[in-house]
């Protein structure tokens, strides 16, 4: 077994969480939404396991340019909320690939339930080695996927080889913005051993290699600081957690983790940042 396909073992593991579908229904029902008669709109705050939820989504997949009949990927497209967002708004197609068996298998049952088989459909692949052939994407995106992945030339090399010509390519990542090492645990990791976040010159310099051209870069600090504000003023009100959201993904206490990468975001350590891309 390569060095690569050991690491991507353990980083499917600090994501892997047993029963995570069964959990998610539990907790719907819960909520009283009725599994039989779910609309992505329900799943929202379960689905968007990153910074700034649906709006995020929405704002990258109004910058693809889409229309009916496109063909996007989703690179690390998790339990399927984005893939399953961008499918029904655009009234295209979207395949999503991730390193995390059990997420590719909740994604798919979730898929099923708000009636969307057909247009969305996930694969349990390593975004090194996609198992497309060259040029089938009309556009792509991947969201807080790079900072588990050290080798970006590798990376941004694989995604433009399974993009056409001309594709919009949008990258939503949490990137090295200041001095002082990163704090622990934060959502992509426990420890430094699993964490490979970048500067934004660094990607930039990846994603010239690999054949794309940058078109602007976007720093969301200050939006992420308002997200996570926002978060922490609606669990003041509450006596614990909201039944549903995004902490039914974590493994570890995700107090601790949110945190750690709020004070890393407050001393600009870290800064979630978006560079809108086009292939070349």
């Amino acid at each position: 077994m390569s060095n690569r396909e050991t690491l991507e073992q353990r980083v499917a593991q600090h994501y892997t969480k047993p029963g995570l579908a069964d959990q998610i229904l539990d907790a719907l029902r819960a909520a009283g939404k009725d599994p039989e008669k779910l609309t992505t709109l329900d799943l929202s705050p379960v689905d968007e396991f990153h910074i700034g939820g649906r709006e995020a989504t929405a704002a990258i997949a109004a910058q693809l340019g889409l229309g009916p009949g496109a063909h996007v990927l989703d690179i690390g497209s998790g339990i399927g909320g984005p893939a399953r967002f961008v499918a029904e708004t655009y009234d295209c197609r979207v395949t999503g690939v991730d390193v995390t068996e059990g997420y590719v298998r909740t994604a798919a049952a979730l898929t099923k339930l708000v009636g969307l088989v057909g247009r969305v459909a996930f694969r349990h692949a390593s975004a090194l080695a996609m198992p497309f052939a060259p040029d089938t994407f009309d556009a792509a995106y991947m969201q807080h996927v790079g900072m588990n992945i050290p080798d970006k030339d590798a990376l941004f090399a694989e995604i433009r080889r399974v993009l056409k010509r001309g594709a919009a390519f949008v990258v939503y990542d949490v990137m090295v913005t200041g001095k002082g090492a990163p704090s622990f645990p934060v959502p992509c990791a426990t420890t430094a051993e699993l964490a490979f976040m970048a500067t934004v010159g660094a990607y930039r310099r990846a994603l010239e290699q690999a054949g794309f051209v940058v078109l602007c870069d976007g720093d969301h600090r200050e939006v992420a600081c308002a997200f996570f504000r926002k978060e922490a003023s609606a669990a003041d009100g509450r006596a614990g957690p909201p039944t549903l959201g995004t902490h039914l993904l974590f493994r570890d206490d995700p107090q601790d983790i949110l945190r750690n990468l709020v004070d890393m975001f407050d001393r600009a350590v870290l800064t979630p940042t978006e560079l809108v891309c086009r292939a070349v």
